[in-house]
C-alpha cells in the first residue's frame, strides 16, 4: 500500500511543479516536457518485464530492488543540480517504478486466500484514489511554501521517508513468491519496443527547437518499420519457446484490439490535457501553484464520483454506452473550457473553470473506472495477466506520446503568438488550440469504443486485478496455482480506477 501511495503521487505531484522548475533551473520547453514525458516512456517500457521478472526471481525481492531505486532516484531529483540530471534522473525513476509497481498486486494475490482478496482490493482502491486526488494538492502545497528555500524539490524529496517506510515493512512483512513455470525474459522485444518509442517520442519532443530536421522525420517514419520488425520477431519468439514479450493473439479479439486503441488515445488525450493545463495557468494566467492546484479539486472530486456510479450502477445497465457517454461529456466539457477560456481571456476566475472541469471529471470517471474491464471482456482466462500489462503499457505509452505532442499543439502556438500578443495572451491562445486537439482525440475514442461489447461478461479477466489498477499482471498469469486450483480471480470487488494524469 505505502509502494502503490507513492507511485500515484509521484505520477500526480509533478505538473503542478513544473513552472517553478522552469524559473529555478532555466528549464527549457523541452526540458519540461521530458521531465514528465521520460518517467512515462521508461515505465512503458519495463512494465511488462517487471513483471516477469518478478514471476523468475521473486516478487518481494524485485520490490525491494524497485522501492529501494525509486526512491534513490526521488533523492536524485530533488538535489538536481541542472535540467540533465533531474531528466535523466526521472527517467531512472520510472524504470524502477515498472520493477515495483507490478509486483504490488501479484504479492497482494499470492498473499491473501479468495475469500479475503475483495477487501484487500477495496482498500487498495481506497489508497490509489487518495494517492491520484492528493498528489496536485500535496505538490501544490509544497511548491508554494518553499519549505528551507528548497522551492519545487520537496515533491521529490518526500518520497525519501515514505519509501524506506516501504523497504522496512517489505523486508518485515512480505513474503516472497515465484512462478512455478516462468515465462523467460525477451530482452530483444524489449530493445526494439523502447527504440521505437523513442524513434518516435524523441523527434516529436525536440523537433520545435532544432527547427524541424529532416533526421526527425525520417526517425518517425522508420518507427513503423520496426515495429513490423517487433512483430515479426514476436511471432518467432512464440514459435521457438512461446515467451513473446506481446502476446500477439490477443489482438485478433475485436474487443481487445480496440480496448488497446482507446488506451492508447486517451493516455494521448490525458498526456497533452494536464501539461498545457498546469502551463496555461501558471505561466499564461500567472496564478501560483496553490491557486492552480485548488482550481483543480472540482476536476478530482468529479472524476471520483463519476468512477464509483459508473461500475456499480451504469454500467452492469447500459454497457459500453457509458463509456462513449463519458467520451461526450468529456468532450462537452472541453468545448465549454475553450469558450469560457476565449471569453475570459486572462480576466478568467477559478470559479469560472469549475463547471466545464466538472462536467470533463465526470465524463473521465465514466471511462477510466470501467474500461479495463471493458476491454478484457473477451479475453480468455489464461492470458488476463498479459492482457492487463498490455492495457496499462499503452497507457502510459500514449501518455508518453501526448507530453510529446505538446511541442506541435502548445509551444508552436505560443512561438508563433508570443512576439505579437506577449506571454499571457500567448499562453491563452496556445491552450485553446491544444483543447482542440484533446476534442479530435476525444472523436476517435468515441468512434473506436464501438469496438468493445455492449456488455460486459462478469467475472472475465478479474484474475488480471493486478495490473487493472495502476500496472500490468503479468506476475500473475501463472501464480503459485491459486488462481489455476480455485478459479476465484483476484478479487471479489471491483477496486477504484484513476488516472495517473
Amino acid at each position: 500500500m505505502t509502494a502503490a501511495f507513492m507511485d500515484l503521487v509521484d505520477v500526480t505531484i509533478v505538473n503542478i511543479a513544473l513552472p517553478s522548475m522552469r524559473a529555478d533551473m532555466g528549464a527549457s520547453d523541452t526540458a519540461l516536457q521530458w521531465i514528465t514525458a521520460g518517467y512515462a516512456l521508461a515505465f512503458a517500457a519495463g512494465l511488462i518485464t517487471g513483471g516477469r521478472l518478478g514471476d523468475i526471481y521473486g516478487r518481494k525481492r524485485l520490490f525491494l530492488i524497485g522501492i529501494t531505486g525509486f526512491t534513490a532516484a526521488s533523492a536524485l531529483c530533488g538535489f538536481a543540480a541542472n535540467t540533465e540530471m533531474l531528466v535523466a534522473s526521472r527517467f531512472l525513476q520510472g524504470g524502477m517504478a515498472a520493477l515495483m509497481v507490478p509486483q504490488v498486486l501479484a504479492i497482494i494475490h499470492v498473499t491473501f486466500p479468495p475469500h479475503e482478496r475483495g477487501k484487500v482490493f477495496g482498500m487498495f482502491g481506497a489508497v490509489v484514489g487518495l494517492g491520484a486526488v492528493s498528489g496536485p494538492m500535496l505538490g501544490a502545497v509544497l511548491t508554494e511554501w518553499n519549505l528551507f528555500g528548497l522551492e519545487w524539490r520537496p515533491i521529490f524529496l518526500i518520497n525519501l521517508p515514505v519509501g524506506i517506510a516501504g523497504l522496512v515493512l517489505g523486508l518485515r512483512f512480505i513474503t516472497e513468491s515465484k512462478a512455478p513455470k516462468a515465462l523467460r525474459l525477451d530482452l530483444v522485444g524489449v530493445l526494439m519496443v523502447t527504440l521505437g518509442l523513442v524513434m518516435l517520442i524523441y523527434p516529436l519532443t525536440h523537433g520545435r527547437e532544432a527547427g524541424w530536421p529532416v533526421w526527425g522525420f525520417v526517425s518517425m517514419g522508420a518507427t513503423p518499420l520496426l515495429f513490423a520488425a517487433f512483430i515479426a520477431y514476436e511471432k518467432y519468439k512464440t514459435r521457438k519457446d512461446g515467451s513473446p514479450l506481446v502476446e500477439l493473439s490477443l489482438f485478433r479479439i475485436k474487443s481487445f484490439a480496440g480496448g488497446i486503441a482507446v488506451q492508447l488515445t486517451f493516455g494521448i488525450a490525458l498526456g497533452i490535457f494536464f501539461l498545457c493545463w498546469t502551463l496555461y495557468m501558471q505561466l499564461g494566467l500567472g496564478w501560483t501553484p496553490l491557486h492552480a492546484g485548488t482550481t483543480g479539486i472540482p476536476f478530482s472530486l468529479a472524476v471520483s464520483t463519476a468512477a464509483g456510479i459508473s461500475v456499480q450502477k451504469l454500467v452492469p445497465k447500459f454497457g459500453r454506452k457509458v463509456l462513449q457517454a463519458g467520451a461526450l461529456i468529456m468532450g462537452l466539457g472541453i468545448l465549454l473550457y475553450i469558450w469560457e477560456a476565449n471569453r475570459y481571456g486572462l480576466a478568467i476566475h477559478s470559479w469560472q473553470m469549475a463547471l466545464p472541469l466538472v462536467v470533463m471529471g465526470l465524463g473521465m470517471g465514466l471511462i477510466v473506472a470501467p474500461l479495463t474491464d471493458a476491454v478484457l471482456a473477451d479475453v480468455p482466462r489464461e492470458h488476463a495477466g498479459s492482457a492487463s500489462g498490455l492495457i496499462n503499457t499503452m497507457g502510459q505509452v500514449g501518455n508518453a506520446l501526448g507530453l510529446a505532442l505538446v511541442s506541435v499543439v502548445f509551444f508552436t502556438v505560443i512561438d508563433d503568438k508570443l512576439p505579437k500578443k506577449g506571454p499571457g495572451p500567448a499562453f491563452v491562445e496556445g491552450y485553446q488550440t491544444a483543447l482542440w486537439y484533446v476534442l479530435a482525440v476525444l472523436a476517435v475514442i468515441f468512434a473506436v469504443m464501438f469496438l468493445l461489447p455492449a456488455r460486459q461478461k462478469q467475472g472475465i479477466g478479474h484474475e488480471a486485478e493486478a495490473g487493472a489498477v495502476d500496472g500490468p499482471a503479468d506476475a500473475v498469469t501463472e501464480q503459485d496455482g491459486a488462481a489455476e486450483q480455485d478459479g476465484s480471480g483476484a478479487g471479489e470487488t471491483e477496486p477504484l480506477k484513476v488516472p495517473a494524469g
